[in-house]
């Protein structure tokens, strides 16, 4: 299909609200510069036309260090690796009631709870359920990655006050086991499941720049879209030293912002944040919105940090944005 003729069909399904297809989502990802500004004309339009100018910002605390026994080829914090993460167990209530406070000065709207590991132990578990129950203030919402979980811990996560449940795919599934081999993509996918089955909000994504093909891209953000998730996060690789993704070369900018825009006209109706790897765009962070994404991950990630707070919150001021908290 010529370019003249997507952007003709993309005009309409923006319209309609109709996503795109696998291959035109190809076709997105292999655009080239010279059609740039066109793709984020039609992509920050659709996310006008859907969500406004309100963006989600989120935070986490890394409630739970290293110790891993998983051995996704991208994590510091596995036992596979000698990354260097730091290994604590989960933190102590009043260290967590504290990380929550403090992120209640902060716009956002989310604020999650975050451990290593395959699934949490029920100790830990049940210090999780006893802060949220315990705190009445609900603002920011209460979000946890905690693993693989089952149906009746994700409920009672729920009843006690979690709203949302962050559990990412990783990459697409014909992709995964080139990453993991300890675990398979059908237990996050059925993770995902019970936790749509529950009531939960689900926020759920992957990492970008492994040595996926495009199409698996495209994989990724179709295999979100049939399992209807509420948000989706795109990290972009960060390489680790001692893992064995170490000698990956990050995406670039350019390739960052297209896969940006895959994902927003694949998955037209959700939310789409930029989390961990937005360093990577450099001068170009404030792109990402033109690109399609409603939000993003403030403050520092897992194992390295983030942009300062204060730089984040003045690009969304000046951008004029909502921010929604």
């Amino acid at each position: 299909m010529s370019q003249s003729s997507l952007f003709c069909k993309l005009k309409e399904k923006i319209e309609q609200s109709v996503p795109l297809s696998a291959d035109e989502g190809l076709e997105i990802l292999t655009l080239g510069r010279e059609s740039f500004i066109d793709l984020l004309s039609l992509t920050d339009r659709l996310r006008r036309r859907n969500f406004g100018d309100e963006i989600h910002l989120c935070s986490i605390v890394n409630a739970k260090s290293g110790l891993c026994g998983e051995d996704c080829a991208f994590c510091a914090q596995s036992v596979h690796y000698r990354a260097g993460a730091e290994e604590y167990d989960l933190l102590p209530p009043e260290k967590l009631k504290e990380a929550y406070d403090e992120a209640q000065e902060l716009p956002i709207s989310h604020f999650g709870f975050v451990t290593s590991g395959g699934r949490l132990e029920e100790a830990d578990l049940e210090q999780l359920i006893e802060l949220f129950e315990s705190n009445e203030r609900k603002q920011p919402s209460y979000c946890s990655s905690l693993g693989a979980l089952d149906e009746q811990e994700l409920r009672r996560l729920k009843q006690a006050g979690m709203k949302r449940f962050h559990h990412n795919l990783e990459t697409a599934p014909s992709f995964f086991d080139e990453i993991c081999s300890t675990h398979d993509i059908e237990q996050r996918i059925e993770t995902v499941r019970t936790a749509k089955k529950v009531g939960l909000e689900v926020c759920a994504g992957g990492l970008i720049g492994l040595g996926e093909e495009l199409e698996q891209r495209v994989e990724l953000a179709l295999t979100l879209r049939r399992l209807d998730v509420d948000a989706i996060p795109l990290n972009f690789v960060i390489p680790v030293e001692n893992t064995p993704i170490e000698n990956l070369r990050p995406p670039e900018p350019f390739e960052i912002l297209k896969t940006i825009a895959a994902f927003r006209l694949l998955n037209p109706e959700k939310e789409i944040k930029v989390c961990a790897g937005r360093k990577h765009l450099r001068d170009l962070q404030s792109y990402i919105f033109h690109a399609g994404a409603t939000g993003m991950m403030i403050g520092d990630l897992l194992t390295v940090a983030g942009r300062a707070t204060e730089k984040d919150l003045q690009m969304l001021e000046d951008l004029g944005f909502d921010v929604r908290s």
